[in-house]
């Protein structure tokens, strides 16, 4: 089993609230090329409840990115499609609310903050403007009122107000970053998206804005997805764990489960491959193997080649959901499924 590198705190248990905020079934994205069709999402499946925190853990072109954006309603089309699946938020499904509808929950419902502050900003405007534009787009209010307001969130992520009318590039990365937060909480959301929004930002100031996104989400009471490769950034924000590959969640539970019993062979790869400082070793652990090709994934499962303990029939057939004890610990993989035999599973195949 892999390495203890957490301390889990009984305060980043899940919540009690309980209420389903997000649902994310069977969902298929697909971006069809000149080279042919990439296979982003394969049947991803999430949920987030009123008040948590989701970390959606996965190697670079696991296709996290791609999730967020389906869910904000971004995939662009052509060459991305949404081929199936639902998205249901606060009861309803995204998928089939028309364009219009869909602008109004945007930005005021559901905010996100992007990997790239820099990029997600405009260079010509002033700070101020960009977060009372945001603010103007989904409250009916003055000018002056949305200015107002968008100088207060500067506050609250710890942004002097006298610095408001400075314009991007004076601003450092870990500041530039804040007011990508500001601008998403500008609506008072009720579920923030963060891709990777400490990525490139050093250690330090990488603490600093995790540590105000925690205080801001207790505060404002905002649910969130926590998109990242960092498990570290995990245990310090979210509540529940989704690990994704090749498209799918291959194992999901809360925090603990995740960190303490985890039984994915990918996640198990995962954790080993983080140094441990307790241990005297020559060479870092690593998954063998490559992500498979979207373009040409497995017939099975989709982790089958680099995996060590992999039968014949994991390229094949696919693995089921499996409930394990524990919080709601589902995991996909051949290794866990009772209801099959081995043989059963080959005649399948």
């Amino acid at each position: 089993m892999h390495n203890e590198i957490v301390n889990v705190t009984p305060e980043q248990k899940a919540p009690e609230e309980g209420n389903t905020l997000l649902e994310v079934s069977d969902l298929v994205v697909k971006f069809h090329t000149d080279d042919g069709v990439v296979n982003a999402i394969n049947g991803l499946d999430i949920r987030l409840d009123a008040g948590e925190t989701l970390g959606l853990v996965g190697e670079t072109g696991a296709g996290k990115t791609t999730t967020a954006l389906a869910i904000m309603g971004l995939i662009d089309c052509p060459p991305g499609r949404i081929h199936s699946g639902e998205i249901i938020y606060k009861g309803q499904d995204l998928l089939k609310i028309k364009e219009d509808k869909y602008l109004k929950i945007r930005g005021k419902e559901i905010s996100m903050i992007f990997q790239d502050p820099m990029t997600s900003l405009n260079p010509v405007m002033p700070i101020v403007d960009q977060i009372s534009e945001a603010i103007k787009n989904h409250q009916n209010v003055s000018n002056h009122e949305a200015e107002k307001r968008a100088v207060e969130m500067l506050r609250v992520v710890r942004i002097p107000p006298e610095r408001a009318n400075e314009y991007p590039h004076q601003f450092s990365g870990g500041m530039r970053q804040r007011v990508v937060i500001a601008i998403a909480l500008a609506c008072n959301p009720s579920l923030l998206i963060a891709d990777e929004p400490t990525t490139a930002l050093d250690v330090t100031i990488q603490a600093q804005v995790l540590e105000m996104m925690k205080d801001l989400r207790r505060e404002f009471n905002t649910s969130m997805i926590m998109i990242t490769h960092d498990f570290g950034i995990v245990a310090e924000t979210c509540d529940r764990v989704a690990i994704m590959y090749a498209g799918e969640i291959i194992e999901s539970g809360t925090l603990r489960d995740i960190f303490k019993n985890a039984r994915h062979p990918y996640t198990i790869g995962l954790f080993n491959a983080i140094p441990n400082l307790e241990q005297d070793t020559e060479f870092l652990f690593q998954i063998k193997g490559l992500m498979p090709d979207p373009m040409a994934l497995p017939a099975g499962c989709p982790f089958s080649p680099r995996c060590d303990y992999a039968e014949d029939f994991c390229g094949v057939a696919k693995p089921c959901k499996t409930n394990l004890p524990g919080e709601d610990h589902i995991v996909k993989c051949h290794i866990y499924e009772g209801a099959l035999s081995i043989n059963e599973i080959r005649r399948e195949a």
